[in-house]
């Protein structure tokens, strides 16, 4: 009989030890999960507590920091209305063919409502925008040439076709480089692949490097084949020589037909013309190139010229008209692009 004794109070001792073990566990869960949902609390209301700390101290009450939170929305919402751009779909043009779109602008309410908290409500009101894209892109115009970029863009670019000589590109390349300019060069094959090394000094000047074919030749003579090879030997050298990724393509002489648009739409490039010819292959006088200029650019131009005489001299004056303009220069991708141009409808909000 005392041995069962003894058994049963072992067992009950052993019972209490493990109820005293798993309360204790327990216990430290409890604790645990208190300290863990009161940091969730405290990480959710932080903003909160961070605004109402300093409203406090600028002698606020919680009622005069949820008045002005209303406030402050409701201004920022009448914003929104008065300063949303809508944005413009690509188009195909019966003359200028495919023309990009152009990413419209709005206001970011919520965004703008949370700097403008963090900086106790500043007046007026600081305005944080944020670009809509249209619903009608380039890319799905498919096929199709480009002249020239979207005419509410405030930008043009300059476009440089080099197929023979090199003389007059350092001097280019310094004007360029003086205004802070960069332009696109469509270089035809085989004047690239005996000048590399001024391909490579072109490129690391910033500016964009582009596909002219390989020998100059009209386009829409060529067979499916040969225009295939002309494009695609150009494309090579691109790649393999200077790790250029180029997306666009310039006929020689702006000779081609659909076929060729669609040859290079195959290898994913966009067929560029131009919209304003300096024809300085004729050899113009600059000051004469620079009037040419000055009086019919316009937003989303895109000026061709070569490495010759005429332009060499003419490119200061370009570049100056061009900016009298208020028109930006940039790449010919950049003026093709729907990215909005910075402008001062963001700042000093």
């Amino acid at each position: 009989m005392k041995r069962y004794q003894w058994v049963f109070a072992s067992l009950c001792f052993g019972t209490v030890l493990l109820g005293l073990q798993l309360s204790s566990g327990v216990g430290r869960f409890i604790q645990y999960a208190k300290q863990h949902a009161e940091g969730t609390a405290a990480v959710t209301s932080l903003r909160t507590n961070l605004a109402l700390s300093a409203s406090v101290k600028d002698g606020w009450s919680r009622q005069q920091l949820q008045d002005n939170r209303a406030k402050l929305r409701e201004q920022i919402q009448a914003e929104a209305v008065k300063r949303r751009i809508a944005p413009v779909d690509a188009k195909l043009d019966r003359i200028w063919k495919a023309i990009p779109g152009y990413n419209g602008l709005e206001v970011d309410v919520e965004q703008s409502l949370l700097q403008n908290e963090q900086q106790m409500f500043p007046n007026p009101p600081k305005l944080v925008f944020r670009e809509i894209p249209p619903k009608v892109t380039l890319d799905q115009l498919g096929s199709q040439p480009v002249y020239k970029g979207n005419p509410n863009k405030p930008m043009a670019a300059l476009m440089i076709n080099v197929a023979w000589g090199d003389e007059y590109i350092p001097g280019m390349l310094e004007v360029l480089r003086k205004h802070g300019v960069h332009a696109t060069f469509f270089f035809d094959g085989s004047w690239l692949k005996k000048n590399i090394e001024t391909a490579r000094i072109i490129q690391k000047e910033g500016h964009e490097l582009s596909n002219h074919a390989y020998s100059h030749k009209n386009m829409s003579q060529l067979s499916r084949s040969q225009a295939t090879e002309e494009i695609a030997k150009t494309e090579a050298l691109l790649q393999n020589e200077l790790g250029v990724r180029n997306t666009l393509f310039a006929p020689p002489s702006g000779d081609f037909n659909q076929a060729t648009v669609d040859i290079a739409y195959g290898m994913k490039l966009r067929t560029v013309l131009w919209t304003l010819d300096t024809v300085d292959w004729m050899k113009p006088e600059p000051s004469s190139v620079v009037r040419k200029i000055a009086s019919r650019v316009e937003p989303g131009t895109l000026v061709l010229m070569h490495p010759t005489s005429s332009s060499s001299q003419a490119l200061d004056g370009m570049i100056r008209a061009i900016k009298n303009k208020k028109l930006q220069l940039g790449t010919v991708s950049e003026v093709l692009s729907e990215k909005r141009v910075p402008q001062v409808e963001s700042a000093g909000q």
